[in-house]
């Protein structure tokens, strides 16, 4: 009796995971969770992580916690948002003391974004473990950068624990960088949608880019490129307070360019970058002509919301909702740009680029051109401009890519 319930209950669950489309990947590791195969470049060594809420294994267990266990781990270094995940975006961090383990903490995002020589002065290797979100405006990429730089400065190690790309490892979308618009958000000429790990980032900014630092990339086990974050066995923690979600994630890689413009992505509400609005747009109206454009794996739906902070704070908007229908189908990046089309068209005399025309307008800035800004192509020749790119930087990109 006890062997035919243990059947039923075993093949229940397996019915379970097969109707939620999940499996377990057995073989699946993230680089965190090899630091006893690379022991070796942690041996004897002073240990340095930059890392944040982010950084945990597959259990849910701190990478601060596993290097502190296993290595000489001597300081830490906080990102954008610190390394708890407790700061609003753009808030500067100040330094301070893990109160977990009693190590140093030093701000990358206050004072200097860039390790300095003294920071250094007590650590052999540098690591990075921070979950990225797969855009070229996400600014952790570039504190990775930086800190390569650094490295190369100051001849450290810099070691990557790699995480997957969270919206798959395949597709590339936008156009490429135009170093005229080289910022925090955007240093190296990548395109929008980069559909790399952070791993194979490091190996391209450190060879195409010329930074030259001693690096080494502790590789997952298992990943697939066709993965996204949810096909995994694997816990998503917020890498930033407006991205609660990974589908989230896919969303941003389009929609965060509408934070150069006066145009709310939803922040202070329960749907940041899926809701857009403003107390100039028609709801009904805009919805009409966005779902009439037919967008691959989209539907516009009429959203009336009031943000808590940031654009509009308590004031009324009107815009739509987006919902992803099939995600293998959504092209974040051409729906974005389409949508900022349309609104322009729609609502010319109110539609405003923030601190237009400067060169480095915000909008420039996370386009990486001035292209958009200045609308002077059709959306097809805009879309042919990015297609372009979009081939170069897969050419560019196969020589890095380590799954």
């Amino acid at each position: 009796m006890k062997k035919k319930f243990f059947f039923i209950f075993f093949f229940s669950l397996a019915l379970l995971a097969l109707a939620n489309g999940k499996t377990d990947k057995p073989d699946f590791k993230l680089g965190i969770e090899r630091v006893e195969e690379f022991f070796n470049l942690f041996k004897g060594k002073r240990i340095g992580l930059i890392t944040n809420q982010t950084g945990i294994d597959s259990l849910g267990r701190s990478s601060i916690e596993i290097l502190h266990e296993k290595t000489n781990l001597k300081t830490l270094f906080s990102p954008e948002h610190g390394i708890r995940g407790n700061a609003r975006e753009g808030a500067g961090i100040a330094d301070s003391v893990d109160k977990k383990t009693g190590i140093i903490v030093y701000s990358l995002y206050g004072k200097t974004k860039r390790p300095t020589k003294e920071m250094l002065n007590e650590i052999d290797v540098l690591c990075f473990d921070i979950q990225d979100a797969g855009a070229r405006f996400y600014t952790y990429i570039y504190t990775m950068a930086y800190a390569m730089e650094a490295c190369a400065r100051d001849g450290k190690t810099f070691v990557v624990f790699d995480r997957p790309n969270p919206i798959n490892g395949i597709n590339v979308e936008g156009n490429i960088l135009n170093e005229e618009f080289k910022s925090f958000t955007g240093y190296f000429p990548i395109v929008q949608r980069h559909g790399m790990s952070c791993g194979e980032l490091a190996l391209m900014f450190n060879e195409e880019f010329k930074i030259g630092c001693n690096l080494k990339v502790i590789p997952m086990q298992g990943w697939k490129r066709e993965d996204y974050f949810e096909d995994l066995n694997l816990m998503w923690i917020p890498p930033s307070p407006n991205i609660p979600t990974p589908d989230t994630a896919l969303v941003y890689s389009g929609f965060c360019i509408f934070e150069g413009v006066n145009i709310s992505v939803g922040r202070g509400t329960t749907m940041p970058f899926k809701y857009l609005g403003a107390p100039y747009i028609e709801a009904e109206a805009l919805t009409a002509k966005l779902n009439a454009l037919r967008l691959a794996g989209v539907f516009f739906k009429p959203a009336y919301f009031t943000p808590a902070l940031s654009v509009y704070k308590n004031e009324l908007c009107e815009g739509v909702q987006i919902i992803v229908r099939d995600k293998n189908k959504f092209l974040p990046v051409k729906t974005g740009i389409a949508v900022m089309y349309t609104i322009r068209e729609m609502y010319p005399d109110k539609f405003k680029i923030y601190n237009y025309p400067a060169k480095h307008c915000g909008l420039n800035l996370l386009t990486g051109t001035d292209k958009l800004s200045k609308m002077s192509l059709s959306l097809d020749e805009y879309f042919d401009f990015i297609e372009k790119d979009e081939q170069k930087f897969l050419k560019m990109r196969k020589r890095y890519l380590m799954y």
